[in-house]
């Protein structure tokens, strides 16, 4: 506790009933309402502002970051920024939100999985250069090897023929989940996707307590959830359609598709695996800033 803030939850009214007591003279809440203003007093709402940590390389990385995405920006090659969204249940569940209805909308007074109809998992990809997100809404379990698929679809189905000129591409990713910069998962998956198609990739994580400053963040995420406000999600179905809706003043659109494939967890790799990796490390940084290399090249 910060001990020169000073609160209190009692009302004004009953400050005024306890000053009165003390004072033996009648003090009304109004009177109360105009103490507090003249000392600076108000209803606040605590605000989630403070850092659980900060690496002593934070700086250095967000310069970093900001210099290869320049390079990037400045090239032919396509920037994305990935992550996946909060899994949600599908089923009769709250969510936060308001709608016009002409009835009170009932849902379960508590989120317990098993009464789910099964769950819906958004992993994204916000292209920086032409302001577009593509959504993949998973089924299943949220690895490394569900984020590779997405990346997968996205460049077979759009980025090839948007980036017909790109010899790499630039993923912005969080530090940890499914992408984390320190899991050997990732990296496989990642080197796995880089042999079928050919492209190299070149990845920089932010560091730890910083996911709030990956673009998809604050440029795709937050109007994806303004779109599906208040709706309960009953399928996966409704989910897509809500969020291809999502749009902004500035340009943005959604492209959702569905990956329904049962993706398995608790999976390992095997250090004859770890000796093919195409990896190459930055000096700078290496475990945040590296490229994956394609092992051979993809005809056509």
């Amino acid at each position: 506790m910060d001990d020169e803030v000073i609160w209190t939850d009692l009302t004004a009214t009953e400050v005024a009933d306890a000053l009165t007591k003390i004072s033996g003279q009648t003090v009304s809440p109004y009177t109360v309402e105009q103490l507090f203003d003249q000392e600076g007093y108000g209803q606040r709402q605590a605000q989630k502002v403070c850092t659980m940590g900060e690496h002593p390389d934070r700086d250095a990385q967000f310069h970093r970051i900001a210099e290869i995405k320049k390079e990037y920006l400045d090239s032919p090659n396509p920037v994305l920024s990935i992550d996946t969204k909060k899994k949600e249940l599908l089923g009769n569940f709250y969510r936060d939100g308001q709608l016009f209805t002409k009835a009170m909308i009932k849902t379960f007074d508590h989120d317990f999985p098993s009464f789910a109809d099964g769950v819906v998992i958004p992993h994204g990809l916000y292209d920086l250069k032409r302001n577009c997100g593509y959504l993949h809404l998973g089924t299943s379990r949220d690895t490394s090897e569900f984020a590779c698929d997405s990346l997968e679809d996205w460049w077979l189905r759009f980025g090839r023929n948007l980036y017909p000129q790109a010899s790499s591409i630039l993923l912005l990713c969080d530090g940890g989940g499914s992408n984390s910069s320190r899991t050997h998962l990732f990296k496989d998956d990642l080197q796995n996707f880089v042999d079928r198609v050919g492209m190299p990739v070149r990845v920089t994580h932010y560091p730890p307590y910083t996911s709030k400053y990956n673009p998809i963040e604050h440029r795709l995420f937050c109007h994806v959830t303004r779109a599906c406000r208040g709706v309960i999600f009953r399928s996966v179905a409704l989910v897509k359609e809500l969020m291809e809706k999502t749009r902004t003043r500035t340009g943005l659109s959604v492209v959702v598709d569905i990956l329904d494939r049962v993706y398995e967890t608790g999976r390992k790799v095997a250090e004859d695996a770890k000796r093919t990796w195409n990896l190459v490390r930055d000096a700078f940084l290496p475990l945040w800033n590296y490229r994956m290399l394609p092992n051979r090249k993809i005809p056509g």
